[in-house]
């Protein structure tokens, strides 16, 4: 696991083994290569959802998975007589939200949503990739609170989707995750509770500062978002660092300036 992993999640990975879990000191896309290496000179299977020349098989089979996700929300929306306009799609090394993204426009066709891809601001390797048309990473080790989105290069095989498909590639602050967070645990009226951590709730931070932002009213109406919009979001992710996620939504770390 990659360097600034709190303990929770590596003994939540521990537990689920048992496995043998080792934290290493370089950034996730060191980290991986690391995973790699260790498979390649001790004959292990290296399970990963991020692709390069060479290693493709595996990552498609998750993707393959991530899959179902889209297949139950389009099933269930449409059970509900709603048709998504807008869908927000978190993005790591962007295999989730390349294969939901995928799914989505072949499934809707002509009625397709708008996808947008959420990043954090300080690893937005599909947004710079996006702005460059071409692959792009960010180097060094950033530090986000969003820890799941923490990625330095997009996943190769699912680029052609993520190149095409989406309406905007977004930048996410931490305190903008930090807000949906409070906003997902506290809501308004009947809407349930939603416990979401920092990652999951990165697409719901983005909502909210395009919807309460007024120095954002520009990209609200070139996204075409209004009182009518049907916005679809997928949290992946619980309460998976408890601390952190008790500073955020108890004791209001991470405040909006």
């Amino acid at each position: 696991m990659p360097k600034g992993t709190v303990k929770a999640r590596e003994e939540a990975v521990r537990q689920a083994g048992p496995a043998e879990v080792t934290v290493t000191d370089w950034n996730y896309d060191d980290t991986v290569k690391y995973a790699k290496k260790m498979s390649e000179e001790h004959g292990w299977f290296l399970i990963q959802d991020t692709s390069w020349d060479g290693y493709e098989e595996i990552p498609g089979w998750i993707m393959d998975g991530y899959l179902t996700m889209a297949s139950e929300a389009a099933e269930q929306t449409e059970a509900a007589g709603e048709i998504p306009t807008h869908v927000f799609l978190q993005a790591g090394v962007g295999s989730m939200a390349g294969a939901v993204a995928g799914y989505l426009v072949n499934h809707y066709g002509e009625k397709a949503p708008k996808i947008m891809i959420v990043e954090p601001d300080v690893a937005d390797c599909i947004f710079r990739s996006g702005e460059a048309g071409e692959l792009c990473s960010v180097d060094g080790a950033p530090e986000t609170i969003m820890a799941g989105l923490n990625c330095g290069t997009p996943c190769k095989s699912i680029w052609p989707v993520l190149k095409s498909v989406p309406a905007a590639y977004i930048t996410c602050k931490d305190y903008a995750a930090a807000h949906a967070m409070r906003a997902y645990a506290k809501p308004a009226g009947d809407d349930p509770v939603i416990v979401s951590g920092e990652s999951g709730a990165s697409t719901m931070g983005a909502v909210l500062m395009l919807l309460e932002r007024p120095e954002l009213e520009a990209a609200r109406k070139a996204l075409g978002l209004g009182a009518d919009s049907v916005i679809l979001l997928i949290n992946t992710e619980g309460d998976t660092d408890p601390v952190s996620y008790r500073n955020i939504v108890e004791c209001g770390a991470y405040p909006l300036p």
